[in-house]
């Protein structure tokens, strides 16, 4: 993956969160259970890296917000 810019981690609470999964579907389910709780800067799609097995995704989270301690709403 790309390197990311300092405006992603320039402050405590931001973070960078590289997934390396099996499958499209996988990756997308994290990235989804991640932004269930707190705000996030999401992939619409998973990128492959020609040589290495699965798929990658990159999303950007702030976890300065107040974590929600109830489970995620399903539909």
């Amino acid at each position: 993956m790309e390197p990311f810019s300092e405006v992603h981690v320039s402050e405590p609470g931001l973070i960078v969160v590289d997934v390396a999964a099996g499958d499209d579907e996988t990756a997308l389910a994290f990235q989804e259970a991640v932004a269930a709780r707190w705000a996030t800067a999401v992939a619409d799609r998973t990128t492959r890296e020609p040589g290495r097995p699965g798929v990658r995704l990159r999303c950007y989270v702030d976890l300065r917000q107040s974590l929600d301690t109830q489970a995620p709403r399903t539909a």
